[in-house]
C-alpha cells in the first residue's frame, strides 16, 4: 500500500513539474513573441534626415521600433540573397526604380497585400505584381544660372549636346544610379544608337570632371565652374530650405527647367519600398509601409526632402506645388534596371567618367 501510494506522489510531483516547465516555456515564449513585435528592420539605401524623423512618430504612435542597416541597393539585395531564410529585412527601401525591379527580380521579395498600403499608391508608381511602389517620386532637370544663361536657349536634355554649351555642363559621374536610370529612359524611348549619342554630347560639353553630387553641381554652378546642370529636383528645394545661407543664396540664382516638354517629357524616378520575402516581423513591415505612405507620412516626407509625394492628400511644399504640372517621361520605371548594364557600357565607351 506504501508502495502504491508512494509511486501515485511521484506521479503527481512529476506531472506538476512538467506543467510547471511548460508554462515557464510557453510564457517565456509569449514575451519572446511579444517583444519580436515591437521591432522592424528596414534595409534602406536611402540617407535622408526626414526618413529617421518618420520613423520616430511611426515609433511614438505604434511602439514598434525602426531598426536602420544601411547601404547600397546592391549590397543590402545582396546580403539579403546571403541570409536567406535567417535575414533580419522586413522592409527594403532604394532610391531607384531599377534597383527595386533589381531586388524582385533576385528573388528576395514578396507581394505586399495590404489594402491600406495600395490604396496609398497609385498603379502608376507600383510594380504589376506588387512586389514594391513608390513611396516619393523625383524629376532629372536642368538648372541654370540664372545670370548667365538664357532660358530660351533651352529645352530639352538633347539641347545640352550643342555646340553653345561646350565646356559648360555639370553632372555627376556615370557610377550615379540618377544618369543610369535617366540614359536607361533614352535607351527606352529612342534606342541604344540615339542614347549613345547624347551620353557622347554631354561628356564632350563638360565643364569638368564628374564630381560630387547632385548638391555639388549646383555650388559648381554658383563658382562659375559650369553654367547648366543635370539635376534631381529635390535637391534644389532641400537647398532653398537650407540652415546654410550660401546655398540658399545659390538656389536664388538658379533657374529650373523641366525638359522636353514639347515631346518626350522629363525624366521620372522613384524612391520606393518592398517587402522581404523572408520577414520575421510582417505584420509591423506592413503597418510602417501604410504610415510612409500615409497622408500624414508623406506630408512629412515631402514636406523634409521635397521629394514629391505619390499619396495626392499630402500637403506639399509651395515650390513644389508650383512645379507639378509638368509632362512625364511615358516611360515604365520598372524597365530602368534591365538597361543598366548597356548604360555603364555606354559611359565608359563616350568617356563619361
Amino acid at each position: 500500500m506504501k508502495q502504491w501510494i508512494k509511486r501515485v506522489f511521484l506521479v503527481v510531483i512529476s506531472s506538476i513539474l512538467f506543467l510547471m516547465v511548460y508554462l515557464f516555456y510557453e510564457m517565456n515564449r509569449g514575451e519572446s513573441s511579444e517583444d519580436k513585435q515591437q521591432v522592424v528592420n528596414v534595409f534602406t539605401a536611402r540617407h535622408y534626415q526626414i526618413d529617421n524623423e518618420i520613423f520616430r512618430e511611426f515609433t511614438k504612435q505604434t511602439g514598434i521600433q525602426v531598426n536602420e542597416v544601411k547601404g547600397t541597393a546592391e549590397e543590402l539585395v545582396e546580403r539579403m540573397k546571403r541570409e536567406g531564410k535567417g535575414s533580419s529585412a522586413d522592409l527594403f527601401i532604394a532610391v531607384d526604380g531599377g534597383a527595386l525591379n533589381f531586388a524582385k527580380q533576385s528573388g528576395v521579395l514578396q507581394p505586399i497585400t495590404s489594402e491600406i498600403f495600395l490604396r496609398n499608391v497609385p498603379e502608376e508608381w507600383r510594380d504589376p505584381d506588387n512586389y514594391w511602389a513608390g513611396i516619393a517620386t523625383r524629376s532629372r532637370v536642368i538648372v541654370y544660372a540664372k545670370d548667365r544663361v538664357n532660358p530660351d536657349q533651352l529645352s530639352t536634355y538633347e539641347d545640352l549636346t550643342s555646340e553653345l554649351w561646350k565646356g559648360k555642363v555639370l553632372v555627376r559621374s556615370a557610377s550615379s544610379l540618377y544618369n543610369q536610370s535617366l540614359l536607361a529612359s533614352f535607351i527606352e524611348l529612342y534606342g541604344e544608337s540615339e542614347a549613345e549619342k547624347w551620353a557622347e554630347g554631354i561628356a564632350r560639353n563638360l565643364s569638368r570632371d564628374p564630381e560630387g553630387g547632385d548638391r555639388a553641381q549646383a555650388k559648381a554652378i554658383a563658382a562659375k565652374v559650369g553654367d547648366v546642370a543635370i539635376m534631381n529636383t529635390y535637391y534644389i528645394g532641400q537647398m532653398s530650405a537650407s540652415p546654410d545661407p550660401e546655398e540658399r543664396e545659390i538656389v536664388e540664382n538658379l533657374g529650373v527647367l523641366f525638359p522636353n516638354q514639347q515631346t518626350t517629357g522629363a525624366h521620372m524616378n522613384i524612391s520606393g519600398i518592398g517587402l522581404a520575402k523572408h520577414t520575421p516581423n510582417k505584420d509591423n513591415a506592413l503597418k510602417l509601409a501604410e504610415f510612409l505612405t500615409s497622408s500624414e507620412g508623406q506630408t512629412m516626407l515631402t514636406q523634409g526632402s521635397y521629394e514629391f509625394p505619390v499619396n495626392g492628400e499630402a500637403n506639399m511644399p509651395e515650390m513644389l506645388k508650383n512645379w507639378k504640372n509638368f509632362k512625364q517621361q511615358p516611360v515604365d520605371i520598372a524597365s530602368l534596371g534591365r538597361f543598366h548594364k548597356q548604360t555603364k557600357e555606354i559611359f565608359e565607351r563616350v568617356g563619361w567618367k
